[in-house]
């Protein structure tokens, strides 16, 4: 929250401060808080999320996915960024990993809001691979505009 040390911050101190992340707690505060908005205000370069994206570590994969989230959440500061969200969405599409077909659900869904036809897109052009959770989740954001829509 320290304005001076966040933006003192690069891809060294990050990957640092990471260290030791171990569950989906641990994960989503690092990206939501550090990695994902360094990445987004152009402090990290896509390098290190391109690499942890490919990580044999389940944990820091799904730290790519969740640091996408910053690029596409208006009310934080995303302006949305298709590209860069679906190559990293991509690196990522036949991992079953549930922690990993979360993440990927998530980042889509949070994409909708600023291209809803690249995401179909995508959608479509993966159904074959993709998790069953991601193509119901994300489908029903785009149908919906929620995740889970309650049946009646």
């Amino acid at each position: 929250m320290h304005p001076g040390a966040f933006h003192s911050m690069g891809a060294d101190e990050l990957e640092e401060l990471g260290q030791g992340i171990n569950s989906w707690w641990s994960v989503d505060s690092f990206a939501r808080t550090l990695s994902g908005p360094s990445w987004r205000d152009g402090l990290v370069p896509d390098e290190p999320i391109v690499r942890w994206a490919g990580s044999p570590d389940l944990w820091w994969r799904r730290a790519a996915l969740v640091s996408t989230v910053a690029f596409n959440i208006r009310s934080q500061g995303g302006k949305g960024d298709v590209p860069r969200t679906l190559a990293i969405c991509q690196m990522l599409v036949a991992d079953h990993e549930d922690m990993v077909v979360k993440a990927l659900s998530w980042a889509l869904r949070e994409l909708v809001y600023f291209d809803p036809k690249a995401v179909e897109g995508f959608l479509n052009e993966h159904e074959q691979v993709l998790a069953g959770r991601v193509k119901r989740e994300v489908g029903n954001k785009l149908r919906t505009g929620l995740k889970n829509p309650r049946k009646k």
